[in-house]
């Protein structure tokens, strides 16, 4: 095991059969003491990037349909998306409890009225024995985060927020809409009210360097957060990125790159952090590059085999709520 401390590191590995990781799997398993499966759903929200509320546009990269099954179909209830998703879990892999996930847009940005009906009609199937909210920082005020505090209190709760990058040129290149500062903030204020945090981050931003990338780990890392997903920079038809793309202004990263800097940024995560996504996907009719990012399979194993060629895993160079210099100096109030 590893452990880390402010301006020192120490690493031990006991087992090469140990895992590199701590998955989101793993953990689950853990927590429920069986196999739980997500399902997903979409609540029919949009985004503040989007409807005007920030600005619009959306995200460069982003198209809901890419990554949320249930935009790419006619839109049915809460309920109906969960018996669709429960039947198929079922049959494949005799999934008895699921996590109730709203993925598509952001699953905060609405009434709080609103808000408790659809994650209500969620946790009213018996089956149904936690509750996923994707969202971003600007769409977390009290009124919001105070209903999710008392979700928490029935069931275990996962807030996911997205970030991307600390690095604020990313964010606005990204046309996100916020900056780092807003993340910061919302991390803060959700802080021991009962559920976990995620946080939302990808590698490859054009203009980022590996340091660059690695300051966002360091980031995430100082911030104490339960978990997170690590996404590659992928390509999906109808956005902006693609017209980007397209106009070669957009390098990709290889899958070895992808697979080296994966493992150097969870090298420097913490421990327990619960890894829940290493890569980015999309289906094969919206996916325009890289092709490599569908072989999960082989992202997965890459990642294994070079932690077994380094002899380190996830903490590996973990430092205790050390923030990155540049970061502290954007954001003083960290001090």
């Amino acid at each position: 095991m590893e452990s880390g401390r402010a301006g020192k590191t120490e690493t031990v590995i006991k087992s090469v059969s140990e895992p590199f990781y701590r998955s989101f799997r793993q953990f689950l398993t853990e927590r429920f003491g069986e196999r739980v499966h997500r399902i997903a759903l979409d609540g029919g929200f949009t985004c503040p990037n989007v409807d005007g509320t920030v600005t619009t546009g959306g995200c460069v990269y982003c198209d809901n349909r890419s990554f949320s099954p249930n935009r790419r179909l006619p839109r049915r209830s809460i309920r109906e998306q969960m018996e669709h998703g429960m039947n198929l879990l079922r049959a494949r892999y005799g999934t008895k409890k699921f996590l109730a996930y709203f993925q598509a847009g952001t699953n905060t940005h609405g009434p709080v009225e609103k808000l408790r009906r659809l994650y209500d009609e969620a946790l009213a199937h018996p089956d149904i024995v936690g509750l996923m909210i994707g969202t971003r920082p600007d769409c977390l005020p009290e009124p919001v985060l105070d209903l999710i505090t008392e979700y928490a209190h029935r069931c275990w709760v996962c807030l996911e927020i997205g970030l991307q990058s600390i690095h604020d040129r990313s964010l606005r290149w990204m046309n996100r809409g916020h900056d780092a500062a807003c993340f910061v903030d919302a991390v803060q204020r959700s802080r021991g009210r009962g559920f976990d945090l995620c946080v939302h981050v990808i590698l490859g931003l054009p203009g980022e360097t590996p340091a660059d990338m690695m300051e966002t780990a360091e980031a995430c890392a100082a911030m104490e957060l339960d978990a997170i997903k690590i996404h590659n920079l992928h390509v999906v038809r109808d956005t902006p990125l693609e017209e980007m793309y397209h106009r070669g202004e957009v390098p990709l990263p290889t899958l070895d790159e992808y697979i080296r800097w994966t493992c150097d940024f969870m090298e420097r995560l913490p421990p327990a952090m619960v890894i829940h996504r290493l890569s980015g996907e999309a289906p094969r009719d919206y996916l325009v590059a890289p092709q490599w990012c569908r072989e999960k399979g082989a992202i997965l194993r890459g990642i294994e085999n070079e932690f077994r060629r380094r002899g380190t895993r996830q903490g590996a160079r973990y430092r205790a709520g050390v923030f990155p210099r540049s970061f502290r100096t954007a954001l003083p109030v960290l001090d």
